[in-house]
C-alpha cells in the first residue's frame, strides 16, 4: 500500500531515540520530509545522520526542549525553515518512557515529579500542536498522532495512567477541534516495547540471572496475546499509517499497539 506520504513534511518530537526514532525512520522511507526534535543535540545530530543513511533521503534535528513554551516556538520556527514549508505531520513522542521512573506507591509522589512528568508529556504534547496546528489549518490538511502508551488502561503507576489518560483526552478534544480543517489526531498505546532502554534492561537482568536475553524477552511479554515483545518498528507502522492520507476514517480514537492485552475488551 503507497501510504501517500512522499513529500510530506513532518516533526518528530522525542525523535532521537526509541519508538520516536523509528516513526521518524519509516515516514522518512516512506517519502516524508523529516525533522526530529529533542533536547539533546549530540543524539540527535547522530539519529539525524544514521536516519539519513537508511532512508535515503536528508533528516534534520532540531533541539527542543517541550517543557518550554519559548523552546517550542523557536523550533516551530526553524522547522518550518528547514521543510521549507509548513509542518503537515506532528508525532509528539517526547517523554520520559514509562516505568523508567523509580518505583513506588502513591505516597512516595511529589509535586516536583508528578508536574515534571505532565509538562513534557501532555503540556509538551499540547505546546507542539499549538505551535503547528496554525500551519495545518492553513494548509487544509494535517496529521497528529500522539504517542502515549496502556498505562492508561491500568494500574499500577499512578503519574504513567494520568498523564496517558490525559493526553487521550487532549487527543480526542483537538480532533473534534480541528476535524473540520481537514486534521485528523490520534493517540496509540504502545505496550512494553523493544527500544534501546528496553534492550539494556533485558541484557542486565540476562547477565545478573545468568539467562537467555531471550527468555528475559519472553517473560516480559507474558502479558500480552501474542507471547512477544513488540518492536518500535512495529509500533512506528502504525503511527505511519496514522500520519498518512489513508488514516482518514481514524480521528479522536486510540490505538493500542502492545501485542494484544488478554481478558479485556475494549470498545
Amino acid at each position: 500500500m503507497d501510504l501517500e506520504l512522499t513529500g510530506k513534511r513532518a516533526v518528530v518530537t522525542g525523535g532521537g531515540s526509541g519508538i520516536g526514532r523509528a516513526a521518524a525512520t519509516l515516514l522518512a522511507e516512506e517519502g516524508a520530509d523529516v525533522v526530529i526534535a529533542s533536547r539533546s543535540a549530540d543524539r540527535l545530530r547522530q539519529a539525524a545522520a544514521d536516519i539519513s543513511a537508511v532512508a535515503g533521503r536528508a533528516v534534520h534535528p532540531a533541539v527542543v526542549d517541550t517543557s518550554d513554551q519559548a523552546s517550542v516556538q523557536a523550533m516551530a520556527s526553524q522547522v518550518t525553515s528547514l521543510l521549507g514549508g509548513p509542518v503537515e505531520i506532528l508525532v509528539n513522542c517526547a517523554a520520559v518512557p514509562g516505568g523508567q521512573r523509580p518505583a513506588g506507591g502513591f505516597e512516595s509522589i511529589t509535586s516536583e515529579a508528578f508536574w515534571a512528568d505532565l509538562d513534557v508529556k501532555v503540556l509538551g504534547y499540547l505546546r507542539c500542536a499549538q505551535a503547528f496546528a496554525p500551519g495545518m489549518v492553513a494548509a487544509g490538511w494535517g496529521r497528529i498522532v500522539n504517542v502515549s502508551g496502556l498505562a492508561a488502561r491500568s494500574t499500577g503507576s499512578v503519574v504513567g495512567s494520568i498523564r496517558n489518560v490525559s493526553v487521550a483526552a487532549l487527543t480526542k478534544n483537538l480532533a473534534d477541534e480541528l476535524g473540520r480543517h481537514g486534521i485528523n489526531v490520534t493517540v496509540v498505546h504502545p505496550g512494553l516495547t523493544r527500544t534501546e532502554a528496553t534492550a539494556g534492561v533485558v541484557a542486565a537482568t540476562a547477565t545478573r540471572e545468568g539467562i537467555d536475553p531471550d527468555a528475559v524477552e519472553r517473560r516480559l511479554a507474558a502479558g500480552n496475546a501474542i507471547g512477544r515483545m513488540i518492536t518500535a518498528a512495529e509500533v512506528a507502522a502504525v503511527i505511519a499509517f496514522l500520519a498518512s492520507p489513508r488514516s482518514v476514517a481514524i480521528t479522536g480514537d486510540a490505538v493500542a499497539c502492545g501485542g494484544g492485552t488478554p481478558r479485556v475488551i475494549h470498545y
